[in-house]
């Protein structure tokens, strides 16, 4: 925990110094529906850096070592790609925490996509893909969740919901308990942050007038069998926004947003039809 402080604070102080903070923050905002997530609730040492790429963004917090939100944008509009072979993880320059993939090893953890590889890779083409394999995309997931519960949502997402209404907004990111262990307790490993659940809020856009629009939001514990139907884990916006001091789709009136933050309709993208599929893999 000392060599977290001591490392932490002299690189968020290099960084405002370099004026790193802005870095990335112009233009990507057409992966992001409505706003970036407002963080004025969240510790300033706990605040993210805004990452753009080809087909997400993110908002990373180097004291985490975590993406604390990803935000991408499915459409019928984007050209399809077949998936190419999967790149290898690697660490992303941008990021001063410098995770590796060696930090994830013998963990008992999965390196999770947030951005997930499939998605990304077949609407926005092999370089989009392989900058789902930054580190500063991935989290610690159990491997019940990654590969079976959460892959499966994935596919909802290409496979049920893009169909259903032509164009989906995904925002994702985990959720930490009050104290969270690291993946290593190592003198000389990257302390990365493990959560313990985490969250997807999609959002699917009015064609001609804001009642249009409809939000389903999902939380998911990393304890699960992989097996679970995937409506048992509906929830709010609100419930999310609570659970991680962010504030999503500022950008909307205030009468539209208390509306679409306090309820989520599964029945609106007919996920009971989808909840017990199995998963591709």
């Amino acid at each position: 925990m000392l060599r977290r402080l001591i490392l932490k604070v002299v690189g968020l102080l290099l960084l405002l110094v370099a004026g790193w903070f802005g870095y990335g923050q112009l233009g990507g905002d057409q992966h992001i529906y409505a706003g970036q997530p407002l963080e004025t609730a969240l510790p300033w040492y706990l605040r993210s850096r805004v990452l753009h790429n080809i087909g997400y963004s993110v908002g990373y917090s180097e004291w985490r070592a975590n993406p604390l939100w990803v935000s991408y944008r499915l459409g019928r509009d984007l050209e399809s790609e077949k998936v190419g072979k999967r790149p290898d993880f690697r660490s992303d320059w941008r990021s001063l925490a410098g995770v590796s993939g060696d930090d994830y090893s013998q963990s008992g953890y999965d390196r999770g996509h947030l951005a997930p590889n499939y998605a990304i890779a077949r609407f926005y083409g092999k370089r989009a893909q392989a900058e789902t394999f930054l580190l500063t995309n991935i989290v610690p997931q159990r491997g019940n969740l990654n590969r079976k519960l959460w892959q499966r949502l994935e596919q909802v997402e290409t496979d049920h919901f893009l169909p259903l209404f032509g164009e989906v907004w995904v925002m994702t990111g985990p959720i930490f308990a009050n104290e969270s262990k690291t993946l290593k307790n190592d003198l000389f490993a990257i302390d990365v942050d493990i959560p313990e659940s985490f969250y997807k809020i999609y959002l699917r856009p009015a064609l001609d007038k804001p009642e249009g629009l409809a939000v389903l939001a999902i939380r998911m514990p990393q304890q699960v069998r992989g097996s679970e139907p995937l409506d048992r884990y509906v929830t709010t916006v609100d419930a999310i926004e609570a659970a991680t001091w962010l504030d999503f789709f500022s950008e909307l009136s205030d009468d539209l947003e208390a509306i679409l933050e306090s309820s989520s309709d599964s029945n609106a993208w007919q996920l009971k039809k989808v909840a017990r599929q199995a998963a591709r893999y």
